[in-house]
């Protein structure tokens, strides 16, 4: 690049020169000079962006967040308040912040697909600050603030467009979903330039301590040591870790997490429990049928397969008639056949779910709306109809809706039904504070799903104690979730630090 030097300012100095015209207006550079002073900020510390947000008050926690990440952590963070203490409004203040400072011109946002309006309409709406959603045929050139669905930013052509910028901040949203160095999405993170990079979660940690690892490295490479460095030094393995108190430290270094209890905030209870079930009869026959699957033929072998079947029978017969029909389909040997055959004989022919049943005594005594969360859409048919035939309105929630389809169903939930039958989507970016009754039907090998399911209830603006169920079949596969996920909760404590109860109010020890 050649740098020349201009020569336009001679003509006018020779023509004042020559003709002995005043050189300049004294009122209009007073002026001028007056708007510049106040527009100079002189010192760093504290921030200036609530000055301009005239219609919105941010609460104390988030002033004081957006206030350690500028100033202490150079804009390198992950925000991991607990659900629902608004990390959004956080990553908002901070965007803000260095928009006015005049650090950041160009920022990427990068969402999932169902909060990318969300994001786009409080940005506007709160901070002031004119963020467009991507569209394909957007040049990213000319584009200063962009959101866009993490799905889409990684897919070419948008990837190398994206690739071909130099944004001065990057904010990711439901960051842990980034989970290692061997996911698209983490790789696409990673090749990014950036000047500032904000990690939006509330559960840095989700199935084992190494996602937080890569997180960590991803803000600052090095900052905990390379892989093998890492896994020496705290004798780290899936679910343990050693020296955790030096460990948090560094941690804090580059992450803020916010409680409920720290905001200063009066928040309502969370009555815990898990309500163990025993199957019928007829169920646990059949329940014991499909976990001797693997003993029958080398064809049912797979581990994972007879795991999914297993959880498939503690939540409903339709859930795992479907994946028995889609097995019986790959069948070749006519003995093979003839014994998913008899087992998908005895499944129709049971009459009683016994945790379909418990539900809805639960759904009969709540006093108000219950959110009520499956693993399964199998299920989620089978409970609506059950509880139709109970005379208790529902509706369906799960990541096959469009956008519009999720809005109206949540519409219709407030207004119109009890009951709002979940898939783990639903545990996404939709706040149900006007609820403040949790089921989970089906339990996640993840504890942080239970967090995020949750979060959706107990939240700011929710006015009543909100009261989980945790349901949970007793001899069953049931049993090893639940002591796993108390292992992981475990885990979770020693690095990040203390949780809500998710699954009953008392700690247990493994």
């Amino acid at each position: 690049m050649i740098l020349e030097r201009s020569t336009a300012w001679k003509e006018g100095f020779i023509e004042r020169l020559e003709n002995r015209e005043t050189w300049d207006n004294w009122k209009l550079y007073k002026m001028s000079y007056e708007i510049t002073k106040t527009n100079l900020i002189t010192d760093f510390h504290g921030l200036q962006s609530p000055k301009f947000l005239p219609n919105f008050t941010p609460l104390a926690h988030q002033l004081e967040v957006a206030e350690r990440v500028i100033e202490r952590m150079n804009g390198k963070a992950i925000l991991a308040d607990e659900v629902g203490l608004g990390k959004t409004i956080e990553a908002g203040l901070i965007l803000k912040e260095y928009l006015i400072r005049g650090l950041v011109k160009k920022a990427l946002i990068l969402v999932p697909a169902s909060l990318v309006s969300q994001w786009i309409e409080e940005l506007n709406q709160k901070f002031h600050i004119p963020a467009v959603q991507y569209k394909k045929n957007y040049d990213l050139n000319h584009l200063t603030i962009v959101v866009m669905s993490m799905d889409m930013a990684k897919r070419s052509p948008h990837k190398e467009n994206i690739y071909d910028q130099d944004f001065d901040l990057i904010i990711i949203d439901e960051a842990h979903k980034l989970k290692n160095h061997k996911t698209k999405n983490y790789e696409f993170a990673q090749n990014l330039k950036k000047k500032f990079c904000l990690l939006l979660t509330a559960t840095p940690i989700q199935n084992d301590v190494f996602e937080l690892f890569y997180l960590i490295s991803l803000l600052k490479p090095g900052h905990l040591g390379n892989y093998e460095t890492f896994q020496s030094s705290f004798a780290a393995s899936k679910h343990n870790v050693e020296g955790d108190e030096y460990l948090k430290e560094l941690v804090n270094q580059v992450m803020v997490r916010n409680r409920r209890q720290d905001t200063g905030i009066e928040w309502t209870n969370r009555r815990v429990q898990i309500i163990p079930l025993d199957f019928t009869k007829e169920e646990k026959e059949v329940y014991d049928l499909i976990s001797e699957l693997k003993n029958v033929s080398p064809v049912f072998s797979d581990a994972f397969s007879m795991l999914t079947l297993q959880r498939e029978m503690c939540s409903s017969k339709e859930a795992t008639a479907l994946t028995l029909t889609k097995m019986l389909e790959k069948c070749t040997l006519p003995e093979d056949i003839s014994y998913l055959e008899s087992i998908i004989q005895k499944i129709m022919a049971l009459e009683i779910n016994s945790k379909a049943e418990k539900a809805y005594e639960i759904i009969s005594q709540a006093n108000g709306k219950v959110i009520l969360f499956t693993e399964y859409r199998g299920s989620q048919t089978y409970l609506q109809w059950y509880l139709q035939s109970k005379g208790i309105t529902s509706v369906l929630f799960n990541g096959q809706f469009s956008k519009s389809k999720r809005e109206w169903m949540k519409q219709l939930f407030k207004e119109k039904a009890q009951v709002l039958i979940a898939t783990e989507s639903g545990s996404e970016g939709i706040n149900l504070q006007f609820c403040h009754h949790v089921i989970n039907y089906d339990l996640p090998w993840n504890p942080m799903k239970l967090e995020q399911r949750i979060g959706r209830v107990h939240r700011l603006g929710q006015e009543h104690d909100v009261h989980i169920y945790n349901l949970a079949i007793q001899n069953t596969i049931e049993d090893h979730i639940l002591d796993l996920l108390y292992v992981k909760i475990g885990v979770f404590e020693k690095v990040v630090g203390e949780l809500d109860d998710i699954l009953s109010a008392f700690k247990k020890t493994i």
